[in-house]
């Protein structure tokens, strides 16, 4: 097996890339990340590691704005996704002078899976270690769109999906409770997938929600701490509630 990891071009004998399942496998180990569609309101939610005490937290973003109706989050090799939105952000703009339109959600997310795909065909580099998370409204609908893209340049619509660090755990969570939402509730349902990874508090993740109108807007640490703690004090009445009224003696 060893002799076909060598190079990116080289098909084992079972048919495996395994240069391709290797950057698969950092983004499994890279920070969580979650997309939630609603009907007005699109969410990306991702892990945020602690910064070190001296360090300007405002310059670890990790969820980031390629249009000006177009936002990112991703998983996996961080130094890889500045490579890349930078090349998606030039996309953007060149279509913009070219066409005289904005791209398309689904244009701009073809563009970086085509070019995940093409670092795994040619010689002497090396797949993108990341998987991303691309949400926006289309320039003349309302309608939100979520797509994912992995390091295979594979790309897919979602309702709402997850990636990164305990992924199949936020994916069970979200196939059991998604319903269609909007406003509040889609930007609820996100926190409380990332909840299911990640230790509570608006500390450890990061949040941008993504409307028609105002664009991508980061919500700061006090607004995802008052939602988090509204999260926990309705699991504490649903729990109470099960348990039903105390017996009298």
């Amino acid at each position: 097996m060893a002799r076909y990891d060598r190079a990116i071009t080289v098909f084992s004998p079972d048919g495996h890339l395994f240069q391709v399942e290797y950057a698969l496998e950092a983004v499994r180990k890279g920070n969580a990340a979650v997309g939630v569609r609603g009907s007005d309101t699109v969410v990306l939610g991702v892990e945020k590691k602690s910064t070190a005490k001296l360090q300007d937290s405002r310059s670890v973003r990790k969820i980031v704005s390629l249009d000006d109706h177009i936002a990112l989050a991703c998983a996996g090799l961080k130094a890889d996704a500045r490579v890349l939105i930078n090349k998606a952000r030039i996309e953007c703009q060149s279509h913009r002078l070219t066409v005289e339109d904005p791209v398309t959600v689904e244009y701009i997310t073809r563009y970086i899976a085509g070019l995940q795909q093409k670092y795994t065909q040619s010689g002497g580099v090396r797949p993108f270690g990341l998987s991303t998370l691309i949400v926006g409204f289309d320039p003349y609908t309302s309608v939100p769109s979520l797509y994912q893209t992995d390091p295979s340049g594979t790309f897919s619509a979602w309702k709402a999906n997850a990636t990164g660090r305990n992924s199949n755990s936020m994916r069970e969570f979200l196939e059991k409770n998604y319903k269609e939402t909007s406003g509040r509730e889609t930007i609820k349902l996100a926190i409380r997938a990332l909840l299911e990874v990640v230790d509570s508090g608006g500390k450890n993740i990061e949040v941008g929600v993504m409307t028609k109108e105002h664009g991508l807007r980061q919500l700061d640490e006090a607004e995802i701490d008052a939602i988090v703690a509204e999260i926990e004090a309705e699991k504490a009445a649903a729990e109470a509630a099960k348990k039903g009224p105390p017996k009298e003696t």
